[in-house]
């Protein structure tokens, strides 16, 4: 499958999990949506794009277990959870929860808003090695009077676990408390049912494992959710009894929440309407197949690694996917990084978390047996 997508030959690519990498025949697609956009951008952005972007949404949530209705596209997940931070209503004193996996940015996006608010962003310890069975317990004994939302990832990134968000999201809507699932990772690489989830908010990245072009995100809102979120540009959505200038249909929407996420002034819609020709690809090379020769791939390394180094997995086998945190001794997590690259032209990250140390380990239909032996070969592993 290597020669299908465009990454360098010359290098062991095992960081799908950072940006993605998107196959040829989708970044061809995308290429004939942004000529198509060229020959009449006024046609195409002002009075063809909202049935286009309606089309490809409506493909993605089929996808997903959603309706096209109760998703909107946004350039990545993290914008995704910026809206959502910024739009739900807190009070001085309330809290917002969320687990010591969640990411970085997102991390920084909660603590803003909820600073702004008076209200308290506060992290609960998911204890590693990891036990699934207890995540549900933990966050809930940390639930107080004033807690209004629970974040948490579908995976992590980190520490690439997966969360049991479904029992999550259940056990604060009996306490009466909204959710909001970060899915970066998890389009693509494990089964989605959103509807199955019940989150009040899913965000989450086509570019990654679902392997759309970069800049191609989704934002899932429960129907009754929805007229409280605010775009993070102000447009012609919020111009009351207008669609802004005459005739341009893609200032317009059904609903409230598509007129306001949908138009944020002009940019680039092609690697959102290129997302059904990555779906399509998936589906015709037996996608599920290919996600379980890629963990495979992956329980291989980690069994290998953990036992030179005598370090334990930090979780079972079913709580990672295509990819898995494997503990490495403790050292500059930078400087192994740049060695690995360096020594053995090996695209991997490195992370930490609770002063241990990981290889990050992503695994796609692209790499094959000898991109592991190289990794287990690399001498900055010996």
């Amino acid at each position: 499958m290597r020669e299908l997508f465009l990454l360098d030959p010359d290098l062991v690519f095992l960081n799908h999990g950072s940006f993605g990498a998107c196959p040829r025949e989708v970044i061809e697609e995308q290429q004939r949506w942004q000529l198509a956009m060229e020959r009449n951008p006024v046609a195409f952005l002002g009075r063809q794009s909202a049935q286009l972007l309606g089309q490809a949404r409506a493909a993605l949530a089929v996808a997903l277990g959603a309706r096209g209705d109760d998703l909107v596209f946004v350039p990545n997940s993290t914008t995704g959870v910026n809206i959502v931070a910024q739009s739900f209503p807190l009070q001085p004193g309330d809290e917002v929860l969320a687990t010591d996996l969640e990411y970085g940015a997102c991390d920084a996006a909660w603590s803003r808003a909820c600073a702004r608010r008076g209200a308290s962003y506060r992290r609960v310890e998911i204890p590693l090695p990891y036990e699934r069975e207890a995540v549900v317990d933990r966050l809930m004994a940390a639930v107080g009077p004033r807690t209004r939302l629970i974040y948490a990832s579908h995976m992590t990134s980190t520490t690439a676990l997966i969360l049991p968000v479904a029992e999550i999201c259940t056990a604060a809507r009996e306490r009466g408390i909204a959710t909001l699932v970060d899915g970066a990772h998890a389009p693509g690489q494990i089964d989605v049912d959103l509807d199955a989830i019940g989150a009040d908010f899913y965000v989450g990245n086509c570019h990654k494992w679902l392997c759309a072009p970069k800049g191609s995100g989704f934002l899932h809102a429960r129907p009754e959710q929805q007229a409280m979120l605010d775009a993070t540009v102000i447009s012609w959505g919020y111009a009351e009894g207008t669609g802004g200038h005459a005739g341009f249909d893609a200032y317009l929407g059904r609903t409230v929440f598509e007129r306001r996420m949908q138009w944020q002034g002009t940019r680039d819609i092609s690697p959102w309407l290129a997302v059904p020709a990555a779906l399509r690809f998936q589906e015709r090379l037996d996608w599920p197949r290919v996600r379980r020769q890629c963990h495979e791939l992956a329980a291989h390394a980690l069994e290998v690694l953990t036992r030179r180094h005598g370090q334990m997995p930090v979780a079972h086998d079913g709580d990672w996917a295509q990819m898995v945190a494997i503990p490495v001794p403790s050292q500059n997590a930078e400087a192994f990084r740049a060695r690995l690259h360096e020594e053995s032209r090996i695209e991997i990250p490195v992370t930490t978390h609770g002063g241990r140390v990981f290889v990050r380990l992503s695994v796609q239909g692209y790499n094959r047996p000898e991109d592991i032996e190289h990794l287990l070969a690399a001498p900055a592993l010996q």
